[in-house]
């Protein structure tokens, strides 16, 4: 069939390249990623049918816009579509980004419907409460001797291998406060 259209519609030589991985990866991930790299202006592309482009219609308008502005034609052989700048492949490109956007709102629908029932059913949601212990806490000695001779906050985390805000969260917890002189409590 992909040779058939490939003559009847004078697009020259074919290359064939045929996919193998799993249709649940990214198409970024998958042989087609590397097809898109190679393809020029100009240049003509043939599926089976425009499903196959991705798993999802979101990644197949995502194939499709790039082959649009990459000004690649894209040639479907199961429903004789051809994409290649003329009216007809601008009205179908239109109507998948409105299937598309239908698409994504169901997806978003369904997932904010999941986290309700999950909310319902008393499941707690988000990253999950952290066991209070911090890699800091059997410095702490260390640290208050260093807070006391006055080093600095950037000086006390690069010692101890963390960031500055995360030292900075961890005295807030345990009330520390660099001593500043004769001021110190």
């Amino acid at each position: 069939d992909i040779l058939h259209l490939a003559n009847e519609k004078g697009l020259g030589k074919v290359r064939w390249v045929e996919e193998h991985a799993s249709g649940r990866l990214s198409w970024r991930k998958r042989e087609i990623a590397q097809v898109f790299e190679e393809l020029q202006p100009g240049d003509n592309l043939i599926v089976s049918e425009l499903s196959r482009l991705g798993r999802s219609m979101l990644e197949c308008m995502e194939i499709l816009s790039i082959g649009s502005q990459k000004q690649i034609n894209i040639y479907a052989v199961k429903g004789n579509w051809q994409l290649d700048g003329s009216i007809q492949s601008k009205i179908l490109a239109m109507a998948f980004a409105m299937a598309a956007e239908i698409e994504r709102d169901l997806i978003s629908q369904r997932t904010r419907e999941a986290l309700a029932a999950k909310k319902r059913a008393g499941i707690k949601l988000g990253r999950p409460k952290g066991s209070g212990k911090s890699k800091l806490d059997k410095y702490r000695p260390e640290i208050e001797a260093l807070l006391e001779t006055g080093s600095t906050q950037r000086y006390i985390a690069s010692r101890f291998d963390t960031t500055e805000s995360n030292l900075s969260r961890w005295m807030k917890k345990h009330k520390l406060r660099r001593y500043r002189g004769k001021n110190k409590p």
